[in-house]
């Protein structure tokens, strides 16, 4: 009867010990095709403080923009007594630190994508927001990150704009030239490539009259630094490319359907390109070193009249000690690429920011992530903040016509959304095959700007790099 007694007991311990192990937090393992994947269901919980979710972890995306959600944090810590945790990934870092700080105990509560690109990297982490106030304000729920599911997976939180900056003070100050080569008298005359080469190309000629170092500002080339030319300015041979073949009125989903590409406007992509580089105040063997906040420094302080940027460019201007240019004179014109019938083309308007919640931290963790942003874009303290202090043009219908961004870019991208004569290109670089493509993109840009590869070499190397990275998503 012992014997029996004691084998019962042993059995018990046994057992108990298979149920304690079976309760390891969802961990990730590299499968065989080196994605990442879940090993479990389990939703990852923390000890009995983490029930109270008193500290939230935001990953934020924008740098320019960190010490702004730092103080929001701060304010909401006072009112709330939940700490908001914020870090920030340097430019074009983010992805890679993503996926360290994903691994950690500790990982973010809030985090972002790109896009349907990047949903596909990070959908078994994403939360399904449908049921989130936040997906329900959306005034346009299209623009949302969608699942084969019908679950909502990205919330995009800022609508944003980008194309070529300019100081009116000093165009106007080309236009009143009495030798200039062109006829139009001012900027707002630029329709197409052809005019805007004439008068970046005159203005060169003429930079010491108008107190000018170059037209453009240096084209940041440092690895890590070259967006602006291998995501934004790629995007709009693609979207070209894309509304050739579009049948679905949306040129990312088109795009997202090309195995391949001709990058049939790639001479496009081209003359803008070397109308900056041939046209600015850094000569082409320093491009590798210059970085955008380089670049943003030569716009503010007067040293350059254009720049390539967006919006959120206004801060970066801002925060540059002695800036010069005024805040009446900063104004914006489409990037001109010489594509047919593009004398109705706006600037580029659309998004790559966009709000998930990390499905592997606990419930409360996720319903405290979720009360912040819905505070952030409900509250009349949030809204403030995000008009005033981030800058954005929020997509949701809890903002009002009072509730709009004050500085001039983001005036800029409205003037230009509600211009009915325009077509304003949508951001199709969220079809881009993945950040390797991007980098790859830039890489054989840089070696362009040296001298060292030909302007076919880039061609092939974009059309190789999109077939080999979509292949391998695929």
């Amino acid at each position: 009867m012992k014997k029996i007694v004691t084998i019962l007991l042993c059995i018990c311990m046994v057992a108990s010990l298979l149920v304690g192990c079976g309760k390891n937090d969802t961990k990730k393992t590299e499968s065989d095709n080196g994605k990442t994947e879940k090993t479990d269901n389990t939703t990852k919980k923390d000890d009995d403080s983490d029930k109270k979710a008193t500290e939230i972890y935001f990953f934020n995306f924008k740098p320019e923009i960190a010490d702004k959600y730092e103080a929001i944090a701060k304010e909401y810590k006072e009112k709330t007594g939940v700490t908001v945790k914020v870090v920030t990934a340097a430019s074009g870092e983010y992805e890679k630190k993503l996926l360290g700080e994903m691994e950690k105990e500790d990982a973010p509560t809030i985090f972002q994508i790109n896009g349907p690109v990047g949903y596909q990297n990070w959908k078994d982490s994403c939360a399904d927001l449908k049921d989130t106030n936040l997906y329900k304000w959306l005034k346009d729920k299209s623009l949302a990150v969608k699942g084969e599911d019908g679950g909502i997976y990205g919330v995009p939180y800022a609508v944003e704009g980008y194309g070529i900056i300019y100081n009116k003070a000093i165009m106007d100050k080309y236009f009143a030239l009495k030798d200039k080569a062109v006829t139009i008298k001012s900027t707002e005359e630029i329709k197409n490539y052809t005019t805007l080469k004439q008068v970046v190309e005159d203005m060169t000629k003429h930079k010491k009259e108008l107190g000018i170092d170059g037209v453009f500002a240096s084209t940041s080339m440092k690895g890590g630094e070259q967006w602006r030319w291998q995501t934004h300015l790629a995007s709009i041979p693609i979207y070209y490319e894309c509304k050739d073949k579009d049948k679905t009125g949306n040129t990312v989903a088109t795009g997202l359907g090309m195995d391949s590409i001709q990058f049939k406007y790639a001479e496009n992509f081209k003359n803008v390109f070397d109308l900056y580089i041939n046209n600015s105040d850094v000569e082409k063997g320093l491009l590798g070193g210059k970085s955008v906040t380089d670049s943003m420094a030569e716009f503010a302080l007067g040293k350059v009249a254009m720049v390539q940027n967006g919006n959120w460019g206004w801060s970066q201007v801002t925060s540059v000690k002695g800036y010069k240019v005024k805040e009446e004179d900063i104004k914006m014109l489409p990037i001109y690429t010489g594509v047919k019938g593009e004398e109705t083309q706006g600037i580029c308007v659309g998004t790559e920011n966009y709000f998930c919640i990390n499905s592997e931290v606990s419930e409360e963790k996720q319903k405290a992530s979720i009360d912040f942003l819905e505070w952030l874009y409900s509250s009349d303290e949030g809204r403030q903040h995000v008009v005033k202090d981030l800058g954005f043009i929020a997509p949701f219908t809890t903002f009002g016509d009072a509730d709009k961004p004050a500085d001039p870019l983001a005036k800029e991208v409205i003037k230009y959304q509600n211009d009915k004569n325009l077509v304003c290109p949508q951001w199709t670089f969220s079809c881009f095959p993945s950040e390797e493509f991007k980098n790859v993109f830039g890489s054989a840009l840089l070696k362009y700007v040296q001298g060292q590869a030909k302007w076919d070499e880039v061609t092939k190397t974009v059309i190789d790099s999109w077939k080999s990275e979509r292949a391998a998503s695929n």
